[in-house]
């Protein structure tokens, strides 16, 4: 049995629900333990992955969040940024599920949020998966 992680931007609480019942669905399915870790904001997710990646506790990591589009250029930069850093500690080995939802507006959010429609977090749970199964495959 796999530690997953899950580390969720806690911005839009209804929205991160679903996200995280989504992810969970998959881990537990898949035979496995989900524990949930919440960071302020989509910025502070590939941080607090690094960190807990450290202590070796953990066999994978979901990043769930939303990030809707506002009136100013901070869109850009969260949205960005933060899957830049993700995608540099998959680069590192760290499997990582990426669900960080980045959309113009909240219907668009509870489209991809909602199980029973996008189910994206559990979508980001099935990457994770993957990707430990990879490195598992791969490892010396």
């Amino acid at each position: 049995m796999a530690r997953i992680l899950i580390v969720e931007a806690r911005f839009y609480e209804h929205l991160n629900d679903q996200l995280i019942a989504g992810a969970r669905a998959v881990i537990e399915a898949a035979g496995n333990e989900a524990e949930v870790l919440t960071v302020p904001g989509a910025l502070e997710v590939p941080g607090a992955i690094a960190l807990a990646a450290e202590s070796g506790d953990y066999d994978a990591f979901v990043a769930l969040g939303v990030v809707i589009r506002g009136e100013t250029y901070h869109f850009e930069i969260v949205a960005g940024e933060s899957a830049r850093a993700i995608m540099a500690l998959t680069m590192d080995g760290i499997a990582i599920g990426n669900g960080i939802l980045t959309v113009e507006n909240e219907a668009q959010a509870l489209v991809r949020a909602d199980r029973a429609q996008k189910d994206k977090g559990g979508e980001a749970a099935k990457a994770a998966l993957a990707l430990m199964a990879l490195a598992e495959r791969f490892a010396r």
